[in-house]
């Protein structure tokens, strides 16, 4: 290694490829390290640095090399075969340790194969639990949580309509061939069930809230730069598709336009790209792990950024440099494969492209991708000229669907819930609908009249 080299390194902040060590007093958490590394994406660790930066050396290298080798053959299986050399420094000597990403998984031989399996949490170390270990195992067989058999669910249990909607407005009529094609049937046993992406895709409600209600999305804005005044907010009771339309709706009324005169004319120039948006928002849905129930993709809107989370760690094998790069690392491939059969993404590996250059043309700022633990979170700030435009942290349009909703009040009629989903054309179901004349209540566009099953809504003013 380089001098030029080994001082970059050593200048580095720890994170999930990167490990300094003080010294060799205990060998367990360093071969930790080396197995989280291994299973995860690969990394290199750096014995002899102290956690403040300084350089302390190893003294005896020698054997500290051997006996560290020695320690990796006995103690960690499979074989793992790191690349250890000696390197000197402001006149000491140092160890590094570079572990290649490899098929295991790799576990320490002393805790067994259900306790010894460690992976690399942004720059910390931790035991593989159930999920975890599940997936490192499906990344082992190149198969992903969303071409899974879902036993329960078969093609009956789809939408008809979702998916006749869906593929309508590509042209295309829904056949069951065609869904095995895509793989939201796949085979199970001696017939076809749906996948666990047909179901996170078009379950009919039923099934969808039920085996996967981490696949919906949750949006909320906030007053300020913390999550402290909590001021709207709006859960996509629909599938991750139906999501990619509304949440840019929450996102526009929750957010500043400004204006500027070019050439004469006048351009609105929203606070977040809209392009920008899309890219992130289906990068987050195609690349979230839908087998950590507990978690839901999440949108928060602040007074000075917006946060896009996605429930997963980065994909085994990857990092954030191969994405940058455009190489692709898909995690759901049933999932992306839908989203790019309805060109809501293009190619695979081109997303991060597209949004580098829409920030450039635009005057956006580029957003900032970051791990934290078990969830990847993007970070957008807003257009520069908007800083500058009024604030108005709540819109009070209402959406379409809630405008729908308005119009068959048909001036003084009074409605029950029931009887307002009966006359909807919009397919939602009676928890979506919930939602909205609720949040059109907060709204001050309606109001209930009684209580129970027989409670009536009406509009504020009739």
């Amino acid at each position: 290694m380089s001098m030029l080299g080994l001082g970059h390194l050593l200048n580095l902040p720890e994170g999930r490829t990167l490990e300094f060590k003080q010294d060799m007093t205990s060998l367990k958490p360093i071969l930790k390290t080396l197995i989280a590394f291994a299973n995860t994406a690969g990394g290199t660790l750096v014995i002899g640095r102290s956690d403040d930066g300084k350089i302390l050396g190893i003294k005896n290298v020698l054997e500290a090399e051997e006996r560290l080798a020695n320690a990796i053959a006995d103690s960690v299986a499979p074989p793992l075969i790191p690349k250890i050399e000696i390197v000197s420094t402001k006149g000491q000597s140092l160890i590094v340790v570079r572990v290649p990403y490899w098929s295991g998984p790799f576990y320490l031989k002393s805790a067994g194969k259900s306790q010894g399996v460690y992976i690399r949490l942004g720059s910390t170390n931790r035991a593989a639990g159930e999920e975890f270990l599940a997936e490192l195992k499906r990344s082992v067989k190149k198969v992903g949580f969303d071409q899974m058999p879902c036993p329960e669910v078969g093609e009956s249990g789809l939408d008809k309509d979702r998916l006749d909607k869906a593929f309508a407005k590509i042209g295309k009529k829904v056949s069951t061939q065609m869904l095995k094609t895509l793989n939201i049937l796949v085979p199970y046993g001696d017939t076809f069930v749906c996948s666990n992406g047909g179901v996170i895709l078009f379950g009919k409600d039923e099934y969808r809230s039920r085996l996967f209600p981490n696949a919906e999305v949750r949006c909320a804005r906030f007053r300020g730069t913390t999550k402290t005044h909590f001021i709207d907010h709006y859960d996509v009771d629909g599938t991750i598709l139906e999501a990619m339309y509304e949440v840019p709706k929450f996102i526009q009324r929750n957010t500043r336009l400004a204006a500027r005169i070019e050439k004469i004319q006048r351009k609105d120039i929203p606070e977040y790209s809209p392009l920008v948006i899309r890219e992130v928002l289906a990068n987050a849905l195609v690349h979230a792990d839908y087998s950590l129930l507990g978690m839901n993709p999440r949108v928060a809107i602040f007074s000075d950024r917006m946060e896009v989370e996605s429930p997963g760690m980065a994909p085994f094998g990857f990092v954030f440099a191969d994405f940058f790069s455009g190489i692709s690392h898909v995690r759901n491939k049933v999932i992306a494969r839908v989203f790019r059969e309805l060109n809501i993404i293009e190619e695979w590996g081109t997303g991060y492209k597209r949004i580098e250059d829409a920030c450039h043309e635009e005057g956006y700022p580029i957003p900032n991708w970051l791990e934290l633990g078990a969830s990847i979170r993007v970070a957008l700030k807003p257009h520069p000229v908007t800083l500058d435009a009024e604030e108005h942290p709540v819109k009070e349009a209402l959406t379409e669907r809630q405008e729908e909703i308005i119009a068959l009040f048909q001036g003084k009629e009074k409605l029950t819930t029931k009887e307002v989903h009966k006359k909807m054309t919009t397919t939602i179901s009676e928890r979506t609908l919930r939602n909205d004349l609720s949040a059109m209540q907060k709204k001050g566009v309606i109001k209930m009249v009684g209580r129970g099953p027989g409670a009536q809504w009406k509009l504020v003013g009739t």
